[in-house]
């Protein structure tokens, strides 16, 4: 599309629309950092507000009466009353100008918003340009160069928030309610922990099985519960964990099968936990009108339902008045439950009165505590397994601050906290009342006053009371005693200062851990119904009001509750409850083992303190602990997982969250690989595949080692050699055994592939788009430096950059390795070259005498045991790897240093982030860089900003460019067109004057990049620094290369130039 002066004059318009860019007439420095796009003429100048603003263009000159191009996204649509651009042209000026321009103005430097999955309200949403974008400079709405495809460019349009989404400017008027790690996970979670056996059952069972034993029960207990805190921590801090609570946790780490199943029995527990709260709550204030009024309402069954389901009313007016009211009255409960520890803690220390002491509390005595210390096993429960089956019940309240996940300010780092200090500190109370009450009081004790010694005489006198002037010898041996830790389940009202007030505490722990439930069950419930796993519950996942509340949610668990509190028996519900959290917790722990043996790279978790081993050891033992609960809750709790999972395995829905099964089945056998065809590729899960041009691997073993190094485990990796023949049998079998075995000696884990092509381009563009199968398929192209290129046959040259504009095209990522004393040992070898990697002179003659004694040799069985050393087969040290990260890429330049740092032999290497930075604002881009190194849980923490990439690079090194570019010169004194057309028909590689001089600048900031490596980087393990994206059609080949030569020309260390396919491979998203 070409536009002229006139276009503008002819209706005296001030703008002009040109595709995506408007045309503006007016006077301005535009940035010539790319050439002009010939098919829009040469008069026009892609605008950049990149350098006008806060850096110094490298063309200062103002070109007058001149057509500037303003891409659509930097401006607002001009209108006749406001013709000056310049207002709407720099108005996000901050946000793009921080990084000077070293290879395009329409490259982007590296920016949160190109990982983000939504803008901010009301603004578009920000994407790096795509490789077509920065090869060709075309309107991505108006065609599709050569390569691509309808679609593949990304596009800046508006976007809805989502509720992942910290809100931007245009803040909503109603802001909801968002809590903190203490109030919205700690709290809830105590409280949820804290109930009816703590205050209830923990004496008897100190009394049954002993201080000691009862101690083993509780950290046995509290170290299930703490593994499952750190797999929930781990979890939860792998990305931005939105509603849903455990089971988003598991669904987005399990995937939909597993995710949905248990996500549907949790929230039915949940449901029922309600109902089993409430009863427990209904009995206690059943057993206090019996006691005060001398009789039951209507009658012990009939009384626990009417006040359950007057108790569930209530709770479900606290719930739906919002999250606000809830999180009130949970804090309420939370104070009532702490006065109630203090009351019975004074009371131990208040001296007992006689009254007291007949119910056999005596305080604090040594050996009174030496002998509860031993168990003292009584009745059909009287057992270790027995008392752990009816304890651990109390320890399953560890998911309630997970379980409103959604309504908390900063979930990765409220859970981790809020769940492990709410273990620590309910583990600390439960061995405290233990240890305390089993000081104070004997098992055994009848309430009678006249039980007392009437001298020091003991004899015929059993127990511990004997010492202490009590005589219970008779009811102990009749076995009708009323009063003790072992015949009272009320040890705590009697031991504290003030009965009625551990009453309330009673009160207090049933209705917050009700409470909880009540509101954990509809918001897990929402979360699983707005995925549509399931058919006829999408109606359940509607939300309302500020808090997206689940009106619907709540009403359906009301239901659910009152039907099981009609029951009336707690004995009855509490066995199925305990199963379905024990489901929960093993699928917890299994998801975060799981994610961590598949060593995706998307596994990044903030939390480091967890284990695999103890992740699995968690998830075993919480499968064992649920049969010996109750094993045939057990059996219904997994029949009914199992049934669930059937239902969403066969209706396979369309959904793809990045789940750790998908990680672990690309580790699978190739049998394996058709399983993966219906999966989607996502960016949690992306491994660089690497398709090596190796020739013969033993010809390259540096590159070899190299790739090998962070693909082990990881990625794929496949050495691809293109064989130059005439179509004749050269023993491909044989070959490629003889190579793969070469390989595996090596213990390289790498396929092998040959093909047969006329030259090096055509080879690697068959390579590219034939290997593979199914997902296992090459997403990045790794190739040695052509070092020769300037003595090579510049056929041979250009074929090379050719190869990579093909790899471009096929939206592969180029990764250039390049060593000072080069990569090919195919001369030590003494192996046949490869004609496509190193062109050698050679007669035909030569050739064809050598060709059989050449591929026989290459097949001997001396070259696998040849193992030639190389540079990446050593330790590293403590050297550091510099990433030159220059534009945003996706992200493949920071994916590949920190893969080998999870290595052993570059564990130890740290890695340093330049950057290209302004002097004005060189703190501001640091912490922004560092900031998003953070968001993507890479341990970078070296960011150095580079401020001097415009000065003028050295005379001797301008120089060396030109003279080592002199052979591909045209010489053609700035011809037209046409002219230079027909002068480099046959050799497209050559370069015309006009395109030196267009190009002129960018040469020279590869050259002055290249200084500054050498001046930053002499000491390092390794260089990373962004390939350069050339534009096809105004960039020779032969200029190209000169360009990859002065990037990396002479530099001590090993260098890899690396580009990704400007898609992204690093997220900060749990899905």
């Amino acid at each position: 599309m070409v536009v002229s002066i006139s276009d503008l004059n002819k209706d005296n318009a001030a703008a002009l629309q040109v595709g995506r860019f408007t045309v503006y007439k007016e006077s301005v420095s535009p940035y010539n950092g790319y050439t002009d796009d010939p098919r829009l003429g040469s008069t026009y100048h892609q605008h950049s507000s990149t350098v006008n603003v806060l850096n110094q263009p490298f063309t200062t000159e103002p070109q007058s009466n001149e057509l500037v191009m303003v891409p659509l996204e930097n401006r607002s649509s001009p209108t006749q009353e406001s013709p000056s651009p310049h207002p709407v042209l720099y108005l996000n000026a901050r946000q793009h100008h921080r990084r000077p321009s070293i290879y395009s103005t329409l490259d982007q430097v590296p920016h949160y918003a190109f990982y983000a999955n939504t803008a901010a309200p009301g603004k578009l949403k920000k994407s790096r340009p795509s490789l077509n974008v920065l090869r060709y400079a075309i309107d991505e709405s108006e065609r599709v160069p050569p390569g691509g495809s309808e679609g593949s460019f990304p596009q800046e349009t508006p976007d809805k928030p989502s509720d992942e989404e910290a809100n931007v400017g245009n803040k909503p008027k109603s802001q909801p309610v968002r809590f903190g790690w203490v109030k919205g996970v700690m709290i809830r979670c105590m409280l949820n922990i804290w109930g009816v056996i703590l205050y209830l059952r923990l004496p008897w069972i100190t009394a049954q099985a002993g201080i000691g034993l009862t101690w083993v029960i509780i950290l046995l207990s509290s170290l299930v519960t703490a593994i499952t805190g750190l797999s929930i921590s781990a979890i939860s801090t792998n990305g931005k964990v939105k509603a849903g609570g455990t089971y988003f946790l598991i669904s987005r780490s399990l995937g939909p099968e597993l995710g949905g199943s248990i996500g549907l029995i949790f929230a039915f527990a949940n449901a029922v936990a309600v109902a089993m709260h409430t009863v427990g709550f209904s009995e206690t204030v059943r057993d206090l009108i019996i006691e005060y009024s001398g009789g039951p309402i209507v009658d012990p069954i009939n009384d626990i339902r009417i006040i359950g389901v007057i108790t569930v009313v209530v709770l479900l007016g606290v719930c739906v008045a919002g999250m606000e009211w809830e999180s009130k009255a949970q804090i309420l409960f939370f104070i009532v439950i702490l006065i109630s520890f203090v009351n019975y803690f004074v009371g131990t220390v208040i001296p007992a009165t006689e009254e007291k002491q007949s119910k056999g509390f005596f305080n604090y005595k040594a050996d009174l505590f030496l002998s509860n210390m031993v168990p003292g096993w009584r009745g059909e429960d009287g057992s270790f397994f027995g008392m752990f089956s009816i304890f651990f019940p109390s320890a399953t309240g560890i998911l309630a601050g997970a379980n409103i996940s959604g309504d908390l300010k900063d979930p990765a780092v409220a859970i981790p906290r809020g769940t492990l200090m709410a273990i620590f500190w309910t583990t600390i109370s439960y061995l405290a009342i233990s240890a305390t009450i089993g000081s104070c009081m004997v098992r055994d004790a009848s309430a009678s006053l006249n039980d007392t010694l009437l001298s020091n005489e003991t004899a015929g006198c059993e127990g511990q009371a004997c010492r202490y002037g009590w005589n219970f010898t008779e009811c102990y041996r009749a076995g009708d005693c009323t009063q003790g830790l072992l015949n009272n389940y009320q040890t705590l009202s009697l031991v504290s200062g003030f009965g009625p007030l551990v009453t309330a505490g009673i009160f207090a722990a049933t209705l917050s851990s009700a409470l909880a439930c009540l509101v954990s069950a509809p918001k897990v419930f929402q979360c699983l119904c707005k995925d549509n796993l399931y058919p006829l519950i999408g109606v359940f996942g509607k939300g309302y009001g500020k808090n997206n509340e689940p009106a619907w949610g709540y009403l359906l668990t009301f239901f659910i509750a009152v039907s099981f509190i009609l029951i009336a028996e707690l004995n009855v519900i509490a066995p199925i409850i305990s199963n379905f959290f024990l489901c929960s917790y093993a699928l917890i722990n299994f998801s975060c083992f799981h994610a961590s043996v598949t060593n995706s790279p998307g596994w990044r978790p903030s939390f480091r303190y967890y284990s695999r081993w103890t992740a699995l050891f968690g998830a075993i033992i919480s499968l064992v602990i649920m049969f010996l609960l109750t094993w045939w809750a057990a059996l219904i709790a997994l029949g009914i997982v199992v049934f669930l999972l059937g239902y969403v395995t066969y209706k396979k829905p369309d959904i793809n969250w990045g789940s750790s099964m998908q990680a672990g089945t690309y580790n699978l056998a190739l049998s394996y690989s058709v399983s993966l065809t219906g999966v989607e590729d996502h960016v949690k899960n992306f491994r660089p595949q690497c398709l090596i041009l190796t020739g013969p691997p033993n010809f390259r073993p540096a590159l070899v080692d190299f790739v090998g190094t962070f693909t082990k485990n990881i990625g794929l990796m496949i050495c691809g050699n293109i064989i130059m023949s005439d179509g004749k049998n050269i023993q491909q079998e044989e070959r490629t055994s003889r190579e793969v075995k070469w390989l595996n000696k090596r213990k390289i884990r790498s396929f092998y592939t040959s093909l047969s092509g006329d030259n090096l381009r055509d080879g690697a563009r068959s390579l590219m788009q034939a290997t593979g199968l199914g997902k296992l398929k090459p997403n990045t192209l790794f190739m040695g430096f052509k070092g020769n290129w300037q003595e090579d046959l510049p056929r041979n040259m250009d074929d090379y950059i050719g190869t990579i504009h093909d790899a471009f095209d096929i939206n592969y990522g180029v990764c250039l390795l390049r060593l000072t004393e080069g990569l090919d040992i195919s001369t030590k070898v003494e192996a046949h070259v490869n004609p496509a990697f190193e062109n050698h002179e050679a007669t035909e003659t030569e050739k064809k005498e050598d060709s059989t004694e050449t591929i026989e040799d290459m097949c001997s069985s001396h070259l696998v045991d040849e193992q030639a050393s190389s540079i990446f087969q050593g330790k590293q040290g403590k050297k550091a790897i510099d990433v030159y990260w220059i534009y945003d890429d996706g992200g493949l330049t920071l994916l590949i240093p920190y893969l080998l740092t999870r290595k052993k032999r570059w564990r130890q290497c740290r890695v340093r982030v330049f950057i290209i930075g302004h002097q004005d604002t060189v703190e501001e881009e640091r912490k922004e860089m560092l900031s998003l190194l953070s968001q993507f849980r890479l341990d970078f923490h070296d960011v150095i900003v580079i401020i001097d990439s415009e000065q003028a690079p050295l005379s001797e090194n301008v120089k060396r460019f030109e003279d080592s570019i002199a052979s591909y010169r045209l010489n053609d004194g700035l011809r037209d067109e046409a002219t230079v057309q027909e002068l480099r028909k046959d050799c497209p590689w050559m370069i015309s004057d006009r395109e030196m001089e267009q190009l002129k600048q960018k040469s020279e900031r590869k050259i002055r990049l290249n200084e500054i490596i050498q001046e930053y980087s002499t000491e390092a393990a390794l260089i990373l620094v962004s390939l350069p994206v050339a534009n096809k059609d105004s960039c020779p080949s032969g200029l190209y290369m000169a360009w990859l030569d002065a990037l990396s020309h002479n530099l001590k260390c090993p260098t890899l130039l690396i580009r990704g396919n400007q898609q992204s491979v690093l997220t900060f998203y749990c899905q």
